[in-house]
């Protein structure tokens, strides 16, 4: 049970942070990310971040923008 615990301590909180910054490498991005723990969130979506840099969240708020 107590590696159960560390494994879910080890991945980051969801809609913890306001802003994002996010790499072409982690393209397609979706919130909540995927190291976060998704049981006390809203459900998955994908952002259209491609074309503009930045995109926002519709559940949470939170900002992405996108970093070279």
């Amino acid at each position: 049970m107590a590696a159960a615990s560390a494994a879910v301590s080890a991945r980051a909180v969801p809609n913890a942070q306001k802003i994002y910054e996010v790499s072409r490498a982690e393209l397609p991005v979706s919130c909540p990310l995927p190291g976060m723990m998704l049981w006390n969130s809203h459900p998955k979506v994908y952002l259209p971040i491609e074309a503009t840099g930045k995109a926002k969240c519709p559940y949470c708020g939170a900002d992405f923008v996108l970093v070279n």
